[in-house]
């Protein structure tokens, strides 16, 4: 909204500030964080009175969990998807289609976890709706965002998979290119899910994946830098910045009332929602492949709940000691607060490597 401040530079100089991303995102940011922090508190009393007995914790999880977590308020992410459409609202230029594309995937996705976290407060039940339409309508969002991402691009480009760490090798994948649109926003969705299982753990994650490419929207957008790198120019892209402000700024507002001991867990009206948006994102700024590094923990989490349930149908038994793997870690008497942090470090490090690609090609 305020972009379009730019028309009156000639009247006002100052307003030529509104033309660039790099200011824009701070004010995301900014504003993200501060629509959380204004209604953060209000949104935890009312959803603490209406939940009553909070989140359903699982029954066959950490014993600790069902003394320590009951009786926490879920659905947090509405706290996030405030934050996250106001500053990108406020401060995108709403004429860019990528900037519709990810935001409707966040609020579909976040709307699909709401309806789930809303039937498990219901049922007092740890478990939502059908897993089968759950996916199933995730697939559907997923792939309708594919394919007008796909339309936006130049082809072949806009259809071809970037392989990072080499410069020009790419794999035009034609209308396949929408199956791995799909995998990835709808991959990272779930992925993100699994992680937040314990205070804080889900969310600076996220926040250091959103940071990561929010520099390779804006690097992938600019047509110097992208030439300067050798990274493929993807036009308009550049404005997905905005959109990691936010998600940046409304996961620190989020954090301070999510540290241990959280006074609100997100749900996955949050986790889905933060999820699809990684994803979409990266579909956007055609790197794909990317998100699996930079993401690296969502994937060691989903790898260890696949392995451990493979595991137990083909040989009757488990790898783990319990999935997703940060659980695995709490059973061998590991502190909540160690394996939180000591998870947010493996997320740096997976981030500097991330963005080592964009040099090292």
């Amino acid at each position: 909204m305020l972009y379009y401040l730019v028309g009156l530079s000639d009247q006002i100089g100052g307003f030529n500030v509104f033309r660039y991303i790099t200011f824009r995102t701070g004010g995301a940011i900014m504003t993200a964080l501060f629509v959380v922090f204004l209604f953060g508190p209000k949104l935890i009393d009312v959803l603490r009175i209406r939940q009553g007995k909070g989140q359903p914790i699982r029954t066959d999880g950490p014993e600790r969990h069902i003394v320590e977590k009951q009786g926490t308020p879920t659905m947090g992410g509405l706290m996030i998807l405030l934050g996250v459409t106001s500053a990108t609202l406020l401060w995108a230029n709403l004429q860019n289609p990528y900037v519709w594309i990810v935001l409707a995937v966040t609020l579909s996705y976040g709307a699909i976890g709401f309806y789930d976290d809303f039937l498990k407060l219901s049922k007092g039940s740890p478990r939502g709706f059908s897993s089968k339409i759950k996916l199933g309508i995730e697939l559907a969002v997923a792939a309708v965002a594919s394919y007008f991402v796909m339309t936006l691009g130049e082809a072949p480009f806009s259809s071809s998979l970037a392989m990072p760490f080499f410069k020009n090798l790419v794999f035009d994948l034609g209308p396949f290119f929408i199956v791995v649109g799909v995998l990835v926003i709808a991959g990272s969705g779930n992925a993100v899910n699994l992680t937040d299982g314990l205070d804080g753990l889900a969310i600076v994650p996220v926040m250091i994946a959103a940071a990561t490419f929010g520099l390779i929207a804006y690097l992938s957008g600019n047509v110097v830098f992208a030439k300067y790198l050798q990274i493929h120019f993807v036009q308009g892209a550049g404005e997905l910045a905005i959109i990691c402000g936010a998600l940046l700024g409304a996961g620190l507002g989020f954090l301070w009332f999510n540290a241990p001991p959280a006074m609100i867990f997100m749900g996955d009206t949050g986790s889905l929602a933060l999820g699809g948006a990684l994803g979409a994102i990266a579909v956007a700024v055609k790197h794909e492949l990317v998100l699996a590094i930079v993401g690296g923990l969502f994937v060691l989490e989903t790898v260890s709940v696949i392995v451990q349930v493979a595991s137990f149908k083909l040989t009757g038994k488990r790898v783990f000691r319990m999935a997703p793997l940060h659980h695995h870690f709490e059973q061998k008497g590991w502190a909540e607060a160690t394996i939180v942090v000591r998870f947010w470090i493996i997320s740096v490090v997976l981030a500097l490597i991330g963005l080592a690609t964009l040099k090292l090609r």
